[in-house]
C-alpha cells in the first residue's frame, strides 16, 4: 500500500509512466504448416520471418508479449511473456513454435486481453495496450470468440487481426478494430508493419486530465483510495464483473495539535476507451464524498 502511495509522491509525466504494450497472439495449428499459395514457404516460417523482421525496427521501448496456441510439444502458452524487450530472448521464442494443434482462438484471446489489462492497472492507465492475432483459420471455439471479442474491444484494448491465405475473410474482421488479409511473405510483413506502424505517441494523450486537473493537494489516506479506485476500474479478466471499489472516505478532522499530512498529488491517467473515447476510470460524480475538495 505504501508503495502505490510512494509513487506519487514526486512529479511525475505521463511518459514516465506509460509505456506501449502488444499482445502477439500466434497461431501454430496444424494447418500453419501447410505452404503459402504459389510458393514452398511454410505459412509458420513466414511469419515468423516477418514478426522477427518487423520487431528489429520496433522502438525498443515498446513491450511485446507472444502468446502461442496449439504448437507442438509446447510447455507453455507464453513462449515470450508481455514485458520489456531482450532482443536476443524475443526472436529466439519466435523461431520455437511448431505447428500441431488446432485453433482455440477464443481461449487465446482472452488470456492475451487479460494479460494487457492487468498490465494496464499496474501502468494506472498510462500506455497503449494492443493485441495482434496471426490465424490461418475459424476457431474451434467459435462461441468463445463471440462472447469475449466485444468484450476486449469495449475495454479499450486495440485488436488487430491478420488473416493468412484464407480463401475468406476471417469472423474476426467484423468484430476488431483492424483486419488484413496476407497470402504471400511480402503481404504479412506489410500486414504486421502497418500495425506497428500504428503504435506510439497514443500513450502521453491525458485526456482525462480534465477531471484531475482539479485536484488539490490531498490527505494521503484519500489520494490512496483514489488511486486504487482508478487503478482497478475496467481492469477485470474479461467475462468477470467489475472488482467492487469502496470509495475513498476523508479521515476526520485532526487536532491542532497532531503532525502534519503531507500532500499527494496524483498524475492524471489516459482513462478513455480506445473505440469510443468514453472514460474508463471512476470521476468526481462516481465519489460524491470528495466533492469538497473541488
Amino acid at each position: 500500500m505504501i508503495g502505490i502511495l510512494g509513487m506519487f509522491m514526486a512529479p511525475q509525466t505521463p511518459a514516465q509512466d506509460a509505456a506501449d504494450n502488444v499482445v502477439i497472439v500466434l497461431d501454430a495449428s496444424g494447418s500453419m504448416s501447410r505452404p503459402l499459395p504459389g510458393t514452398k514457404i511454410e505459412k509458420m516460417t513466414a511469419a515468423k520471418t516477418a514478426l522477427k523482421e518487423v520487431l528489429a525496427k520496433v522502438p525498443p521501448e515498446t513491450h511485446i508479449g507472444l502468446l502461442v496456441f496449439s504448437a507442438k510439444g509446447a510447455t507453455t502458452e507464453w513462449f515470450y511473456p508481455l514485458g520489456p524487450r531482450d532482443d536476443a530472448k524475443l526472436m529466439e521464442a519466435i523461431d520455437r513454435p511448431q505447428p500441431g494443434g488446432g485453433t482455440p482462438l477464443g481461449k487465446y484471446l482472452k488470456m492475451g486481453a487479460d494479460r494487457l489489462l492487468e498490465e494496464r492497472a499496474k501502468q494506472f492507465g498510462y500506455g497503449t495496450f494492443r493485441l495482434l492475432v496471426v490465424t490461418d483459420g475459424e476457431a474451434d471455439d467459435q462461441k468463445q470468440v463471440d462472447q469475449f471479442t466485444p468484450e476486449v474491444v469495449a475495454r479499450g484494448i486495440t485488436v488487430d487481426a491478420i488473416g493468412v491465405a484464407m480463401s475468406e475473410r476471417h469472423t474476426l474482421a467484423t468484430k476488431v478494430h483492424s483486419y488484413r488479409s496476407a497470402n504471400d511473405p511480402a503481404s504479412l510483413k506489410k500486414a504486421i508493419a502497418e500495425v506497428f506502424g500504428e503504435i506510439g505517441g497514443k500513450g502521453n494523450d491525458v485526456s482525462g486530465a480534465d477531471v484531475f486537473a482539479e485536484l488539490k493537494p490531498i490527505p494521503g489516506e484519500v489520494a490512496q483510495g483514489m488511486i486504487q479506485a482508478l487503478s482497478a476500474s475496467g481492469n477485470q479478466p474479461i467475462g468477470e464483473k467489475p472488482r467492487p471499489v469502496q470509495p475513498p472516505v476523508a479521515a476526520p478532522s485532526s487536532p491542532a495539535n497532531a503532525p502534519a499530512v503531507t500532500p499527494v498529488v496524483v498524475s492524471p491517467a489516459s482513462c478513455r476507451s480506445a473505440m469510443s473515447g468514453s472514460r474508463l476510470c471512476p470521476s468526481w460524480a462516481d465519489f460524491p464524498v470528495l466533492e469538497f475538495l473541488r
